[in-house]
């Protein structure tokens, strides 16, 4: 099958975050009222648009920067992404800005672990059967994540100079370190020392397309601009309609962490896609780093960020689980690792962790 070509420039995907500019810019000088049904509309559609044309401008850079940067570059975007909408939300004080930061980095995480990976499993195994990935990178990224997991969402809920679900100040600096210091040194061992354990294990046999060249300069450059624009105007659309989202989440009677869901779905679409893209044309190695690479990014810098926003704010920062989301974190983790243990994955894996993220939707709905 031939390779997709990117030597040309498709017009939706600058023209569609070109008029998500307009229309945020509308609305900051009051032109576009955000209360107004059409607008509140025309941004879910432009918002929709903006995350595909993300996805198209990532995969360009991400083909022009060879694997694993091009992971590492779409996980960094996206955890801006979610650090700007959680921080929007942070402060403002609203009723539970408190526990948007937890709500989202945990919802993130579940959604990657099972959500995408599962999804990544069931498709690509339904075209596929049985397919491979190496087993290093994998078990790297699991070793790495998990006690971010556990260090940022399980343990303050058991220490005793403050009670619980709260680090103190020391405790909350020490821990933000730890964060930077483990996702320095993963993308250290994923560039660097051990850039191998991440690249396809079977390159040529095992995808189904032609590799693809190298998009030209020309068409490099212009997603070099479009991609922080079109992340830019995800931002600014899902902040411009997270009010209308609070009020939907508060008509139907949900409990609040709900919008932290909504939030990490929106910010999980661009990758989300494209490491679903990456498992149907049987490049699961590439799936997994851009799924597992981006739960990785949304731990390890988002925390640490937040962590020195609550203290420059003097905010408190809600960071431990309940207990039902604790048990289903540690699950997520336990049944990631003996998916991802020996190197090649069947529908069996897939469908286990869809069910498990059903779960994870249904307690968020009806804890």
């Amino acid at each position: 099958m031939a390779a997709p070509q990117h030597d040309s420039i498709p017009v939706w995907t600058w023209l569609l975050p070109a008029l998500a500019a307009l229309l945020v810019l509308l609305k900051l000088v009051g032109v576009a009222p955000q209360d107004w049904i059409s607008v509140q509309i025309l941004a879910g559609v432009l918002l929709g648009g903006s995350v595909f044309a993300a996805v198209h401008h990532a995969e360009i850079l991400a083909l022009k920067l060879g694997e694993p940067f091009g992971s590492i570059l779409l996980a960094i975007a996206v955890t801006v992404i979610e650090v700007g909408l959680i921080i929007a939300i942070f402060l403002s004080g609203s009723s539970g800005s408190e526990t948007v930061a937890r709500d989202t980095v945990f919802s993130a995480v579940m959604i990657v672990l099972n959500g995408i990976v599962g999804l990544c499993l069931v498709l690509g195994a339904g075209r596929h059967l049985v397919q491979v990935f190496q087993l290093q990178g994998a078990a790297a990224a699991l070793n790495v994540l998990g006690p971010l997991a556990i260090l940022t969402m399980v343990l303050p809920n058991f220490t005793f100079t403050v009670q619980g679900p709260y680090y103190s100040t020391f405790q909350l600096e020490f821990v933000a370190v730890c964060s930077l210091v483990l996702y320095g040194l993963f993308v250290f061992v994923q560039t660097v020392r051990h850039r191998d354990y991440f690249l396809d294990a079977l390159p040529d046999a095992a995808a189904d397309e032609i590799p693809a060249a190298k998009p030209p300069g020309k068409v490099t450059a212009v997603s070099a601009v479009f991609l922080p624009l079109a992340l830019a105007a995800v931002v600014f659309l899902a902040k411009l309609l997270s009010h209308p989202v609070e009020e939907a989440v508060n008509a139907l009677g949900l409990p609040r962490t709900v919008v932290g869901v909504v939030i990490a779905i929106i910010v999980m679409l661009p990758e989300g896609l494209a490491s679903v893209r990456a498992a149907v044309a049987n490049r699961l190695q590439n799936a997994l780093n851009l799924a597992l690479g981006s739960s990785i990014a949304s731990i390890g810098l988002t925390i640490p960020t937040l962590a020195a926003v609550s203290l420059i704010w003097d905010r408190e920062l809600v960071l431990g689980l309940s207990e039902g989301n604790m048990v289903l974190l540690l699950l997520s983790l336990f049944m990631s690792a003996q998916t991802l243990s020996t190197g090649r994955t069947t529908v069996l894996q897939g469908g286990v962790h869809l069910v498990i993220f059903a779960v994870f939707l249904m307690i968020a709905a009806s804890p």
